[in-house]
């Protein structure tokens, strides 16, 4: 094998046991990596009880795993995944930094976690040495705390297996904060300071494995590649279209929270109450006054769109934060009525600090502003605080609730959709339609009423991964913005932004010299790419224990887009019901399900998945 380490750690929490493991060329080559394989593993061990497996519970899985790209593409990252406590299904959650290359390093593609350890731990990796180590000093600790303490650690434990290396730079880390230990369902994983793997929800998934951390050193080469210097070639004409793209590379994600509410009127404006502001506190420029660093990125990205904001004074002195990227600057601020760029870094800081996923966490904070607004919420519910729009001390006080699930935040906490229900019971109201989410997930902040921006009318409602804008449906299927697309970056794992202007085709000559291994764009889009999409279709249909997603009457938008937009040069605007259907069922066929959205048998037959035909029968989801 060529790309792959060729090895995986298979570790049990519960009992300490550490094993090493492999998949079998055939595997690789069907599944690559990070989403795919992961969505395969969770398939073969947990499959036959999908339904009963609780994602907070010991026996589901939490899986770190790399791709044959994570490396050598510029721009790294690794893939976080399980059953998603968010929608029951599986979701592949990418997360930058050089953690994927640093696990490569030492020797593993992947981590496959399993149980639950008996107190709070890490397990700390430096090439093949492998332990799980005590993390009861950082239990509850917030991430600028969490990190110190590990790097410290963890540098002389490194030094310990290296002793005669000298001087060692600090290792990569994965890790929750206090909304992670708290089994909140709105945690991320994060990395570094502030990158985090929100989608899904597996921050949880840690907290609820007393798993706090994930320490990794490799000081081996990369694996090999089958041709070194047709990889390198590839790789010098990805760099230089990404620094032809000036406008990206200058602003990165981060010049949208203007753009997208004022030009194309898709960007949530107090829970989405609206989609457009034309307010030039907000404008990019004004950002770009608190970064320290305007260009960087992590392991060999070319793009460097990232940024770094802080703030040396005033009321949020000391808050620092990446960017923000455009995701935090509408859900932590337009979302909440805020267009300060202040109060903006200061609330994504608070957000990094505790761990939770920026979009999941403002999410579930601006729909509790709304029905304090409406007056279903009030104030003693709210344990005193006063939710109003705008007031960043308020949702920097929510917020915290939410992350140690104190008070109303034991609720919030739950995320969106599970929390309406439960303050349903409590007040009596219909409150659903409310809720912007996809079967569990709160959508990424990219709406669709205007029609102006990149999601279409299916994006959110036929995506496997629910909510993740990263991942949407699109119309023709086997085109370069779809799922299928989506999916050959999530599993070869490598940063999709670093992808920007570079064809499918093109990937996949990548993945040949890396691997050796040749895959046509028919391979992929008729066949390899399908089954990962169908098996993440089942286990989102499967569903459970505690939600089960009803084929085609939950493949919708949520409540709020059938709305007219009520301002802004799209003022009218909605969805249209009629089209929207036509689309959907289009979709369906195309993606081989019938005419509810359910996996056709022939298809599953045809692509080697008769036991999903099975278990899909035996759960009455076909007839």
């Amino acid at each position: 094998m060529r790309g792959y380490a060729g090895k995986f750690l298979d570790i049990d929490l519960s009992s300490g046991n550490i094993e090493e493991t492999k998949f079998s060329d055939r595997i690789l080559r069907d599944y690559i990596g990070g989403r795919g394989l992961a969505t395969k593993i969770l398939w073969d061990r947990l499959g036959r009880k999908w339904e009963t497996i609780d994602p907070l519970g010991p026996e589901n899985i939490l899986l770190v795993l790399t791709g044959p790209l994570t490396g050598y593409f510029p721009g790294t990252k690794v893939c976080v995944s399980g059953k998603s406590p968010q929608s029951n299904g599986v979701i592949g959650s990418t997360v930058a930094g050089e953690f994927g290359v640093d696990l490569k390093c030492a020797g593993y593609d992947g981590l496959i976690m399993t149980g639950k350890a008996e107190k709070p731990c890490y397990v700390f990796i430096c090439d093949n040495q492998v332990e799980l180590k005590d993390a009861s000093p950082i239990w509850g600790k917030k991430a600028r705390a969490t990190i110190r303490f590990l790097t410290r650690r963890s540098i002389q434990e490194i030094k310990d297996v290296r002793p005669n290396y000298g001087e060692v730079k600090e290792p990569s880390i994965l890790y929750i904060g206090p909304a992670g230990e708290n089994k909140t369902r709105v945690a991320a994983v994060v990395a570094k300071y502030a990158h985090g793997a929100g989608y899904g929800g597996y921050g949880g998934v840690m907290g609820a494995k007393n798993l706090k951390a994930i320490v990794a050193k490799g000081f081996g080469p990369l694996p090999d590649v089958h041709d070194k210097q047709g990889m390198l070639n590839i790789t010098q004409e990805f760099c230089k279209r990404a620094f032809e793209m000036g406008r990206f590379r200058r602003w990165g994600t981060g010049g949208g929270g203007y753009f997208f509410g004022a030009e194309t009127s898709s960007e949530p404006v107090r829970n989405w109450q609206n989609e457009w502001h034309d307010e030039e506190s907000y404008k990019k420029e004004e950002f770009d006054k608190y970064w320290v660093k305007k260009s960087w990125g992590d392991f060999g990205c070319s793009m460097t769109c990232l940024k770094l904001a802080v703030l040396r004074t005033g009321r949020y002195k000391g808050a620092i934060c990446d960017n923000p990227d455009y995701e935090l600057e509408a859900y932590l601020g337009t979302n909440l009525g805020i267009f300060s760029p202040e109060e903006n870094i200061h609330l994504s800081c608070v957000s990094n600090e505790l761990g939770l996923c920026g979009i999941q966490g403002g999410a579930v904070i601006g729909l509790a502003a709304e029905l304090y607004e409406r007056g279903i919420l009030t104030k003693e519910d709210l344990d005193g605080i006063e939710l109003e729009w705008g007031n960043a001390e308020a949702f920097t006080s929510l917020a915290e609730n939410i992350a140690l699930r104190h008070g109303i935040g034991n609720i919030l906490a739950e995320g969106v959709y599970r929390a309406a229900l439960k303050l349903e019971e409590m007040k009596d109201v219909d409150l659903l339609k409310y809720v912007v989410h996809e079967k569990g997930v709160a959508i990424g902040a990219h709406g669709l009423r205007s029609g102006q921006d990149f999601a279409e009318n299916i994006g959110y409602a036929c995506s496997v991964q629910a909510g993740d804008h990263t991942s949407l449906a699109h119309h023709p299927l086997d085109e370069g913005r779809g799922e299928l697309f989506s999916i050959l970056h999530d599993s070869s794992v490598h940063c999709f932004f670093a992808a920007f202007g570079i064809e499918d085709r093109e990937i996949l000559n990548f993945y040949e010299a890396v691997t050796g291994w040749k895959l046509t764009k028919k391979q992929w889009y008729k066949k390899k790419a399908l089954r990962i999409l169908h098996l993440q279709r089942a286990m989102l249909l499967l569903g459970g224990p505690d939600v089960k997603w009803k084929p085609k009457s939950d493949d919708d938008c949520p409540p709020r887009f059938w709305e007219p937009l009520p301002s802004g040069p799209y003022k009218g605007r909605t969805l249209d019901r009629r089209v929207f259907e036509e689309s959907r069922l289009e979709y369906f066929n195309a993606a081989g399900w019938d005419e509810n959205g359910v996996p056709k048998p022939e298809v599953l037959r045809r692509l080697g998945l008769e036991d999903v035909e099975t278990k899909l029968r035996g759960a009455d989801l076909l007839k």
